[in-house]
This record gives structure tokens, C-alpha cells and sequence, in this order.
């Protein structure tokens, strides 16, 4: 049997030859067991592996016999995710708090795991030119971008509409 790691490459490189290829029978890959260790092992070193959500569930339960429970709630469509905890972080240069949600680890692992699926997907295809939420990139790739390949303007405005997500009407967003 392929790691898991080897078939996310192959999805890679099958995604950036067929472009218009639509991908089906995912789900199996979160029914493999070493996917799973991949994604503790991307979420393990971060600092927030240890922080709880909602419940004691952290980085340091994580076992065998949790891969088995996530894969046979998956495979039996029973898998719910948890409610995030609601905290309150202080913004920078500003009196403000801004909310923050922290997700159980569990639920954190089945987002890394989704997550390396999708990008193993969407990643090779993404154009250049974008920058937002993509390894090894952020705002100061593309300004670094702008600055060597934008030459078609003299200034730009910055704006932030307060509260966006929480105030703007989603039907017209979706529409």
C-alpha cells in the first residue's frame, strides 16, 4: 500500500496535467491511518496543539485508538464536530478585542487532514498571483509581488469595513 504522502503527490501532479479533472472517491483517504499521523504531525509542533477547546480533548490524547474513532464516525456519518470555544484577544495598536475560536484538537485534526487532501488539489493550479492562505506565502509576498511586477499605479487605499463578515447581507455576498 502507498503512503499517503505519495498519493497526495500524484493527486498533485494528476490536478496540474488536468486541469478540468473533477476528483471523486476522496473520502477514502481519510479512512487511511497514516494520513492521520501526517496531520498530528503537522499540528503537534504548533503552540496551539495544547490549547483546549471546549473540552480536555489536546494534542497529548491523540493515539491509535483516536484515529479509529475519527475514521468510524467518518464511515458512518456520525462524525460531528465539536462548538468552538469562544474567546476575546486584544488587537494590536488598539483598545478592541477581537474574537477568536478555538476548535477541540480533534476537530483541528480533521481539518489538517481535509485540508492536505484539498490543497493536494488546488494548490498546483492556484495562479501565481495568489497569495491569501497558501504555503509559503502571505500580504508580504504579494506586496513583494506588487513591487516587482506592478507598475500600473501610483497609490493604493487601503480599507477595512468594520465587522465585515459579521454585517454584510450573505445573500447578496452568495449571489
Amino acid at each position: 500500500m502507498q503512503p499517503t504522502t505519495e498519493i497526495l503527490t500524484r493527486i498533485s501532479k494528476n490536478s496540474l496535467n488536468n486541469k478540468d479533472e473533477v476528483f471523486t472517491r476522496l473520502f477514502r483517504y481519510l479512512l487511511r491511518e497514516d494520513i492521520w499521523f501526517e496531520a498530528y504531525r503537522n499540528l503537534y509542533a504548533n503552540n496551539g496543539a495544547s490549547t483546549k477547546g471546549v473540552n480536555d480533548d489536546t494534542a497529548d490524547g491523540f493515539s491509535e485508538r483516536k484515529i479509529q474513532k475519527i475514521t468510524e464516525q467518518l464511515k458512518n456519518g456520525k462524525f460531528n464536530p465539536t462548538p468552538v470555544r469562544r474567546t476575546y484577544i486584544q488587537k494590536k495598536n488598539s483598545n478592541k478585542m477581537r474574537p477568536l475560536g478555538i476548535p477541540t484538537f480533534t476537530d483541528k485534526l480533521v481539518q489538517e487532514a481535509v485540508r492536505m487532501i484539498l490543497e493536494a488539489i488546488y494548490e498546483p493550479i492556484f495562479h501565481e498571483c495568489s497569495h491569501g492562505f497558501r504555503p509559503n506565502r502571505s500580504c508580504h509576498t504579494a506586496l513583494k509581488s506588487l513591487r516587482m511586477k506592478f507598475t500600473g499605479a501610483k497609490w493604493f487605499i487601503e480599507g477595512d469595513i468594520k465587522g465585515c463578515f459579521d454585517n454584510i447581507n450573505h445573500d447578496v455576498l452568495i449571489g
